[in-house]
C-alpha cells in the first residue's frame, strides 16, 4: 500500500510540474499572440508610410517634369511669336515697297521718275525683309522630353520585403594582432546592398579553439561600423586569446552572427611570487612597495619566539610594519629568497621560450629601481645587472637623476629622457651562433612613454647560451618605489 501511495505522489508531482509547464507555455503562446497583434500592426504601418514617402516622391518628381516641359513650351512660343511678329512686319513693308514701286513704274513724270526711283532703292535696301532670317530660332521637337520607365516600373515590381542578411565570413588571413591592437577583417558571401552597418562583438579567453558557451569574460560590442574591417586599440593582452564574431544589419533586422574566429594575441601574464622577496619589500600580485620595517618586523617576531624580545616599547610593536600578507612562505628554512642589500623580487613565471613583452609602470616618486630578466642561479645577496646573470634597466631619482642599463656589474648611461614605462622584451628565437644548434635567448629592454611605442635599446641587448637555465622576470628596488606590472604584448 505504502508503495502505491509513494507512486501516486510521484505521479502527482509529475502531473503537477507538467502543468507549471503547460500553463507557461500558454502564457507564453497567449504573449506571442499579442506581440504578433503588435508587430503586424507596426510593420504594416511601416509598410504604408514607406508606400506614402514612394507616392509623395513619384509626386514631386511628376510635377518637377511637367513643371520642365511647360517652361519649356511656354520658352518656345515665346520665340515663335517674336519671330512670326517680326515677319509679319516685314511682309507688310516688303508689300508696300512692291506697291510703291508699281506706281513709280507707271508714271508718265518724266521728271520726278529719277528722284522716285532713287527713294524707292534705299527703301528697299533698308527693307526688313532683306534683313530677316527665314530659318526658325526654335525647333517644335519636344522629342527631348521624352521619358521611358521601363527599367523604373521592373524596380518597382520587384519591391519586396528586407532579407535577413547573411552571416559574414571573417578573413582571418588579413587579420592581424600587434602593437596592443587587432584588426580584423571580414567579407559577405553574396553581395547585399541593403546592408546598413556591422556589428562587432569580442570577449578575451585562455582557451584555444572555438568559443566556449560559458565564459567568464562577457562579449564586448561594438556597434555602428560602416567598412568591412574595424582595428580594436588599446587593448590589454592579459588573457592568450580573444574570440571574435561579426553580423551585419540593414534598417529593418539583424542577420546570425559570423562562425566565431579564435586569435592568439598571444599574452605574456605572470605575477609577482611573494615568496621569492626581500623582507622590506611589500608585495601584492602586480605590485611591490618598499617596507622599511618589514625586515625589523621579522626581527621582532624571531626574538619573540625565543623569549628576548620587548613587546611593551610602541616602538617595537609590530603594528608599526606589517609584511605583505600574500607572502607565501618560503621553502629555505625561514630564509628568504633574497636578503642584504639585493633588495629584489622575482616572477612567479619561467621564460624557457618563444617571444615575450611586458611593461612596468612606476609611480612618479620612487626614488631607485631597476627592472629586467635574470637567471634562476642569481645569488640572494646578488644584485640585479651586478651579475653575468641579469640584465636590468634602472632609475635613480635621487640627488642625481640618472637611467642606465645594467649588466654584470657594467652601467651604459642612456641618452633619453627618464620615461614613465619601462618594458622589457624577451625573444628566444634571435641568433644562432656557429656550433650551437639552439637559438639563443635575447633580452631587450625597453622604454615607453606615455605617448610613445615601445623601442628597443640595442645598447642593453645581451645574448646567452641556450644551455643555461631559463630566467625569471623580475624586479630590484633600492628605496621607497611603488611598481605595478601589466602584461602587454607588442610584436
Amino acid at each position: 500500500m505504502e508503495d502505491q501511495r509513494e507512486a501516486l505522489r510521484k505521479i502527482i508531482t509529475t502531473l503537477a510540474v507538467k502543468n507549471e509547464e503547460i500553463q507557461s507555455f500558454i502564457y507564453s503562446l497567449k504573449q506571442m499572440l499579442l506581440n504578433i497583434e503588435a508587430n503586424s500592426a507596426k510593420v504594416q504601418e511601416d509598410l504604408e508610410a514607406e508606400f506614402q514617402s514612394l507616392f509623395s516622391l513619384l509626386e514631386e518628381l511628376k510635377e518637377g517634369m511637367l513643371m520642365k516641359i511647360k517652361q519649356d513650351r511656354a520658352s518656345r512660343t515665346y520665340e515663335l511669336q517674336n519671330q512670326l511678329a517680326a515677319c509679319t512686319r516685314a511682309l507688310e513693308s516688303s508689300e508696300e515697297l512692291l506697291e510703291t514701286a508699281n506706281q513709280t513704274l507707271q508714271a508718265t513724270d518724266s521728271e520726278d521718275f529719277p528722284q522716285a526711283a532713287k527713294q524707292l532703292k534705299d527703301g528697299v535696301t533698308m527693307a526688313p525683309a532683306f534683313r530677316l532670317s527665314l530659318k526658325a530660332k526654335v525647333s517644335d521637337n519636344m522629342s527631348h522630353l521624352m521619358v521611358d520607365f521601363a527599367q523604373e516600373r521592373r524596380m518597382l515590381q520587384a519591391l519586396k520585403f528586407l532579407p535577413v542578411p547573411s552571416a559574414p565570413v571573417i578573413n582571418l588571413a588579413e587579420s592581424l594582432v600587434a602593437d596592443n591592437c587587432v584588426t580584423l577583417v571580414w567579407r559577405m558571401p553574396d553581395e547585399d546592398s541593403k546592408i546598413d552597418h556591422y556589428v562587432l562583438e569580442y570577449r578575451r579567453t585562455n582557451f584555444e579553439g572555438p568559443p566556449r558557451l560559458k565564459e567568464d569574460q562577457p562579449w564586448m560590442v561594438v556597434e555602428g561600423i560602416r567598412q568591412t574591417e574595424y582595428t580594436l586599440t588599446g587593448l590589454k593582452f592579459d588573457m592568450k586569446y580573444m574570440n571574435f564574431r561579426v553580423k551585419a544589419c540593414n534598417k529593418a533586422v539583424a542577420g546570425e552572427f559570423s562562425e566565431p574566429v579564435t586569435l592568439e594575441t598571444p599574452a605574456f601574464m605572470f605575477r609577482l611570487d611573494a615568496s621569492t622577496s626581500h623582507q622590506n619589500l611589500r608585495v601584492d600580485d602586480l605590485s611591490v612597495e618598499w617596507d622599511a620595517m618589514g625586515g625589523k618586523v621579522q626581527d621582532i617576531k624571531a626574538r619573540e619566539k625565543d623569549g628576548k624580545g620587548r613587546t611593551a616599547s610602541p616602538v617595537n610593536s609590530p603594528a608599526r610594519g606589517t609584511p605583505s600578507p600574500k607572502r607565501i612562505p618560503s621553502g629555505r628554512g625561514g630564509r628568504d629568497r633574497f636578503t642584504a642589500e639585493s633588495y629584489t623580487v622575482l616572477g612567479d613565471t619561467l621564460i624557457d621560450g618563444g617571444e615575450h613583452y611586458w611593461e612596468v609602470h612606476y609611480e612618479p616618486d620612487s626614488k631607485a629601481f631597476g627592472v629586467g630578466v635574470a637567471y634562476r642561479s642569481l645569488g640572494r645577496f646578488e644584485q640585479l645587472g651586478k651579475t653575468a646573470a641579469s640584465w636590468c634597466l634602472h632609475i635613480n631619482n635621487w640627488l642625481q637623476v640618472s637611467f642606465t642599463a645594467k649588466h654584470a656589474n657594467k652601467a651604459k648611461v642612456l641618452d633619453a629622457p627618464v620615461p614613465d614605462c619601462l618594458g622589457v622584451h624577451c625573444d628566444f628565437h634571435q641568433g644562432d651562433p656557429a656550433g650551437i644548434s639552439s637559438p639563443l635567448p635575447v633580452w631587450s629592454l625597453c622604454c615607453k612613454s606615455s605617448y610613445q611605442s615601445p623601442v628597443p635599446l640595442p645598447s642593453t641587448q645581451a645574448s646567452c647560451p641556450s644551455t643555461t637555465p631559463a630566467p625569471n622576470s623580475c624586479c630590484t628596488l633600492s628605496r621607497p618605489s611603488l611598481l605595478s606590472h601589466c602584461c602587454l604584448l607588442s610584436q
